[in-house]
């Protein structure tokens, strides 16, 4: 497993825009000598809706150096809850991830399971708790999550 360093204290606005790709955006980004090309998007709703949720958004992942390929995680503007375990579901499929910060990830064996239903699916649900104890839900549309992950990783190979 990559370290969960993944645009930790960066935004996407120090990342360079490949391209729009319907819902989804590919950006590359130079860190420490490597370069990171992520296909991503924003959540369309969050739950519940009186919370401050920050910046939510879903990645997927690659590096050049080749420390991974397609790693797909989620990024929040606040901490998970230690010890919980965010869910990730497409369709009838579901995974647990785990939570490090403000970003969860799936176990390495799953993420190749992951990217192919965000490839097929339609929409991607992430339930989670902040550290506070707040149960969140997330909302991602995967309309165009094909060919922008292919982009990010074309752009790192």
């Amino acid at each position: 497993m990559i370290a969960p360093l993944l645009l930790a204290g960066t935004a996407l606005a120090e990342a360079a825009a490949v391209g729009r790709f319907k819902d989804w955006a590919v950006f590359t980004e130079k860190v420490g000598g490597d370069l990171i090309c992520y296909a991503a998007t924003e959540a369309e709703t969050k739950t519940p809706t009186k919370v401050n949720h920050g910046a939510v958004w879903y990645y997927v992942t690659s590096w050049k150096s080749g420390k991974a390929t397609a790693q797909p995680s989620i990024k929040v503007g606040y901490d998970f809850k230690e010890g919980s375990s965010p869910k990730a579901r497409v369709g009838r499929s579901s995974w647990s991830l785990f939570p490090a910060g403000r970003e969860a990830f799936a176990e390495d064996a799953d993420d190749p399971a992951i990217v192919k239903a965000l490839r097929k699916g339609a929409n991607l649900v992430v339930e989670a708790t902040s550290a506070r104890g707040t149960r969140t839900s997330y909302k991602f549309s995967l309309n165009g999550s094909a060919t922008a992950i292919d982009k990010a990783e074309e752009a790192c190979r």
